[in-house]
Parts: structure tokens; C-alpha cells; sequence
């Protein structure tokens, strides 16, 4: 084996074991402090947060920006970790549960709603979920664009190009194509392409230790489904909407019947892909984590090292899942499309 491709396999290895050194803070004694630690770190991991926890203490700050009587600005680092309560603009904050809440000196709500604090009226923090789904955008037109002049200057795949044509051509081949049709598939192809690529990529980042969850984060499966939903309702033909309101060939009653049904089916659609998507990344998440943290809550000599098992295979599970999520997201989308588009007969059938 060439140093290179050992130097590569290292690498990789190196990859699929980041995720087992996310509690290494935490103490390896089998306590209920130490349990309780633990999931709350889970928790943590979860959420999209107004800073980024590298180790210990050490974390980047990010620009808090939020709307309470008007809009105020600072870094994260004010608030120490969400230790601190922070003094903004003459008034007192402080970040519980990756929320800005509004609170007086001594750090308690002014105001609560039941049982939990109120939270700032607008908060448009820059959080990294959001670096991350710029730096993911700006990695994505780099490769693109990359590729774009590569094939204006030569047919002969280079660079990224290498990489991304074989996947292309699947989209276009293997989705696009049998789903919506060879007439109209080439004007959903940038934003079949664009899904499937930035799916995949935040999947895989969601992988390090870093917390950063963007696909677990409901409000960006609601984004992505509700732009399918609109190109969809936007690019669709008449016959898509005849044969919601009024199918052909259908008696009467029954299509006064089926038409609120149907309708509701156009809502629920994207719905099911945006609660798909969200329940399986949050859910792999979890599982993981919490298989990594049985191994530093067995004082066993068995369990241990049984959990590192468990956490390694099921990494190498989350990256072909990553992949799996994406194509499936891509799929459900295309298809969609394709219903919207799809050149309906039957009326001429019912004729024969």
C-alpha cells in the first residue's frame, strides 16, 4: 500500500472517529451528575447555537442580532457560554436553550408564558447553522462554477469535475428524467441539483463533533419543502389542477367528495418530505450520540469498548445515510414536479 493511499485511509478512519471524542470532557465515573451532564450535552449538540463549541471554554463567537423595542447587536461571547446574563443596550439578557430572553439583573424572565420565559420578539442571529448553510452555498458555486469552466474550455473532466459529473448524470439519468419526463425536465434540474448537493453536504458536516445539525433543525426542512411546494404549485398545468378540483371520468358526487381530499393532499406532500427529512437526521443524531455516551457510562470492561463498536459502525451507517436522505429528498421533490407536469390522457380515454 502507497503512503498516500495509507495517509487517505488514516484520514478517513480519523473522520469516522471524531464523534467519540465529543465527551471526552466529561468525567468517566458512573454518576448521576455525570448522566445528567451527558444528555444535557446531547441537548446542546442538537441545537443551533449563537457560538461555536470547539473544546472546553474555547468556542467563536458569533453576531447576536435580535428586535425587543428595537433591534440591538453583539457578539455571543457577552454572554459567556450562556452563563452570563449580558447588559445590551441598557437592558439585560441572557441565551437559555439557544433562545434570548429578556431578563432583569439578577438574570429572571420579566416575563413568562406558562412555565417557560418570553424570548425576544425577532432574534435573526447569525447562528452557525446559518455560517454553515453560507459557507455549504459558497463551497457549492465554487465546485460549480469550477466545473462550468472546465467544460467550457474542454469536454475532458477535470478537477471537481471528476467528482461531481458522475453524481450529475445520476440525478439527471436515475431521477430527474424518469420522474418528470424527458420534455420538461431540464428547467428543474438547477434546483433538483442544488437540493440534492446541499442536502448531502450539511448531512455529512452534521457528522463532526462540532454540533452543527442543519437538517435536524425543522425550520430549514420547512424552508426547503416549502420552495418545493411553491416552484410545484407555480410551474404546474391546468390539467394538474382539473384533476384535483374536478376529475375526469369521475361521477359527480364523488368528485365533489374527493376534491377537499385531494387539495389537502397537495399541502400534505411537501409536509410528509419536510418531517421525513427532520425526523431522520434528528434521530440518527440522537442515537449516535447516545451510544457514544454509553462508553463513558459502562464501568464495564465489556460495555465500553461493545458502545465504540456500535458508535463506529453506526458512523459508517450515517454517512451512507447522509447520501440515502439527500437522493430520497431529491426523489420526492422530482416527483412532485413531475405530477405538476405530467401530461394527462384520460379524458381522451374515456372517449375509446
Amino acid at each position: 500500500m502507497s503512503i498516500k493511499k495509507l495517509l487517505q485511509l488514516l484520514s478517513f478512519a480519523l473522520i469516522l472517529l471524531i464523534p467519540t471524542g465529543v465527551f471526552a470532557s466529561a468525567e468517566g465515573e458512573k454518576s448521576e451528575d455525570g448522566v445528567a451532564e451527558r444528555k444535557e450535552y446531547i441537548k446542546h449538540h442538537l441545537l443551533d447555537n449563537h457560538d461555536f463549541h470547539i473544546v472546553g471554554n474555547i468556542s467563536l463567537p458569533l453576531p447576536v442580532m435580535f428586535w425587543d423595542k428595537g433591534a440591538h447587536m453583539a457578539m455571543s461571547s457577552v454572554f459567556e457560554h450562556g452563563e452570563k446574563v449580558a447588559e445590551i443596550d441598557g437592558n439585560f439578557y441572557k441565551i437559555e436553550h439557544s433562545k434570548i430572553i429578556p431578563t432583569d439583573a439578577s438574570g429572571k424572565p420579566l416575563a413568562m408564558h406558562g412555565e417557560h420565559p418570553v424570548e425576544v420578539a425577532i432574534d435573526y442571529s447569525v447562528t452557525k447553522n446559518v455560517v454553515v448553510i453560507m459557507l455549504v452555498c459558497a463551497l457549492m458555486f465554487w465546485l460549480f462554477r469550477s466545473m462550468a469552466k472546465n467544460y467550457s474550455q474542454s469536454m475532458v473532466p477535470k478537477g471537481p469535475a471528476k467528482l461531481l459529473e458522475p453524481l450529475i448524470l445520476f440525478v439527471r439519468d436515475e431521477i430527474a428524467i424518469p420522474n418528470i419526463g424527458e420534455k420538461h425536465y431540464n428547467k428543474y434540474m438547477g434546483f433538483l441539483l442544488s437540493v440534492f448537493f446541499f442536502v448531502w453536504i450539511v448531512n455529512l458536516i452534521g457528522l463532526t463533533p462540532l454540533g452543527i445539525n442543519v437538517t435536524g433543525n425543522i425550520a430549514i426542512t420547512v424552508a426547503l419543502s416549502l420552495m418545493t411546494l411553491f416552484i410545484t404549485l407555480y410551474t404546474s398545468k391546468s390539467t394538474y389542477w382539473a384533476h384535483i378540483f374536478w376529475m375526469p371520468g369521475v361521477p359527480v358526487p364523488m368528485k365533489i367528495i374527493l376534491a377537499p381530499i385531494e387539495l389537502l393532499g397537495v399541502i400534505i406532500k411537501p409536509f410528509a418530505l419536510m418531517i421525513r427529512l427532520y425526523a431522520n437526521m434528528l434521530a440518527g443524531h440522537v442515537v449516535l450520540m447516545s451510544i457514544i455516551a454509553l462508553m463513558y457510562t459502562f464501568s464495564s470492561p465489556i460495555g465500553s469498548p461493545l458502545s465504540f463498536v456500535l458508535a463506529f459502525v453506526l458512523s459508517i451507517l450515517e454517512i451512507l445515510v447522509a447520501l440515502l436522505q439527500a437522493y430520497i429528498f431529491t426523489m420526492l421533490t422530482a416527483l412532485y414536479f413531475g405530477a405538476a407536469k405530467e401530461e394527462h390522457h384520460h379524458d381522451e380515454e374515456a372517449h375509446h
